[in-house]
């Protein structure tokens, strides 16, 4: 007993711990934005690459400037290698068919030098710095976009969260209330005023509405890690959405949004696209430059020592000290036209380019004129389901009156039901467009600010 008693205490103590490590976040869509463009896996990846993209470019600067090597050599001549001379090379009376052996150098030696070298022109390297420059810019330019991505992510998951809550909230409601007239009814079915297919109609709507409920709460499930996944925190903590989904839409009716006119060189995607332009133009450019004759110089400064023994290390160990300055013209003059082969593909790369970028400025003026026309709609949407709700719960209320007082059969009853119960999932569904197309519209545009306060809401609708 006692030791059931203890363990029992054991786990109790462990589920306490482990509630008490459990993280718990609460955030506004505002608040799940910053989070995520913070602390989402992507967007920490995008920062990592614009760093490595810095070293990059003091990498291709660092080539231009001065480089210093240093060298230590020792060598030991185990076994000499002997040269081979005719016999009479030094005595003319000598034998002249003779080979004579000579060895040259001594038993050990070593040496020390430092070379200092220094690029003092090259056309491609001037094209390399400017590519740099290019590269960076890529990534930061690929660092907005994944901003823009994130952004949109996160409001769409964050809707879809909301729109799983408030679903689960209104099924519950018309359980609740459903439930109430089916025991109503089956009171007056037992009374033997009514026939049972009025009980049994009203059953075959409440399994509907208990089987929808069922998946809208494993939906819910689903929405809040996909949030969570976005937001960068662990599936497993806790999460609580401050803004409610009427408020949200409210702040996103923004009608002068899509009578602004398109700047689509501010858009990320038509600012990569010269920026491949421009990379292009750059490869051409390098491909010029080797035409160019490169110079360098170089300065080496040493010394060497020579002995039989090893006494290298003794103070009286003469050290002989050596020096000398290089410089190196290269100047390409032939390659069997292979140089002007690589400049034509590096024009025809540039040409290609170009042409990508008109089309990326077409399609995106076409993407923009669709993504306006789906917010457009999404607001009409909006209005005629807020109106088409406010109809079917009306008609619901009147078949209601209608069924108790045995002037409306169950299937009418039924089919009210079912349109008061779509029409309410419409309602919950077009609230989550206007804030989903809103942020693809402000996407396209490069607008960065969400939740945006505005002066002038729709509010009428």
């Amino acid at each position: 007993m006692k030791n059931k008693l203890l363990i029992t205490l054991l786990l109790l103590v462990s589920f306490l711990q482990a509630q008490e490590k459990k993280e718990s976040y609460s955030f506004s869509l505002q608040q799940a934005i910053d989070h995520a463009l913070q602390y989402n896996y992507s967007i920490i990846n995008a920062n990592r690459d614009i760093e490595a993209a810095k070293q990059k470019k003091w990498e291709t600067t660092a080539t231009g400037l001065p480089q210093i090597s240093g060298s230590l050599g020792y060598l030991n001549n185990i076994d000499f290698t002997l040269q081979g001379v005719s016999g009479n090379a030094f005595n003319p009376a000598g034998n002249p068919d003779a080979i004579s052996l000579f060895a040259f150098g001594t038993k050990q030696s070593m040496n020390s030098n430092l070379t200092l070298s220094q690029l003092l022109f090259d056309g491609s390297y001037i094209v390399a710095l400017q590519a740099s420059k290019t590269y960076l810019k890529y990534y930061e330019n690929a660092k907005q976009k994944t901003n823009l991505e994130i952004r949109e992510m996160v409001i769409n998951a964050y809707g879809n969260v909301l729109l799983a809550e408030e679903s689960v909230a209104i099924l519950e409601k018309n359980k609740a209330t459903l439930s109430k007239t089916l025991s109503d009814t089956q009171e007056t079915f037992n009374n033997g005023l009514i026939e049972e297919e009025n009980v049994e109609q009203l059953q075959i709507t409440l399994s509907s509405i208990n089987s929808n409920l069922s998946n809208v709460k494993r939906l819910l499930v689903i929405a809040n890690k996909m949030l969570k996944f976005s937001l960068g925190i662990e599936v497993s903590s806790e999460l609580k959405l401050t803004d409610k989904l009427d408020a949200l839409t409210a702040s996103n009716l923004d009608l002068s949004l899509t009578q602004n006119s398109f700047e689509v060189s501010q858009n990320i995607n038509y600012q990569m696209a010269s920026n491949f332009q421009e990379q292009r133009s750059l490869e051409l450019k390098l491909q010029k430059s080797k035409a160019l004759p490169s110079l360098g110089a170089a300065f080496n400064f040493g010394y060497n020592s020579f002995a039989n023994e090893f006494d290298f290390a003794n103070g009286d160990q003469k050290w002989n000290r050596f020096s000398n300055l290089g410089v190196s013209l290269n100047v390409p003059l032939f390659t069997s036209l292979g140089r002007s082969a690589k400049t034509q593909q590096a024009k025809i790369a540039l040409d290609q380019a170009k042409t990508q970028l008109t089309q990326t400025e077409q399609q995106l003026k076409l993407e923009y004129e669709r993504m306006k026309s789906d917010y457009d709609f999404s607001i009409e949407e909006y209005a005629t389901s807020k109106s088409n709700l406010s109809l079917a719960e009306r008609i619901e209320k009147k078949q209601e009156i209608k069924f108790r007082e045995g002037l409306s059969s169950s299937f009418d009853f039924s089919e009210a039901q079912r349109q008061l119960y779509t029409s309410q999932q419409n309602y919950l569904q077009s609230m989550v467009n206007i804030i989903n197309k809103k942020a693809a519209l402000e996407k396209i545009v490069n607008k960065r600010e969400s939740c945006q306060k505005i002066s002038s809401i729709y509010q009428e609708v």
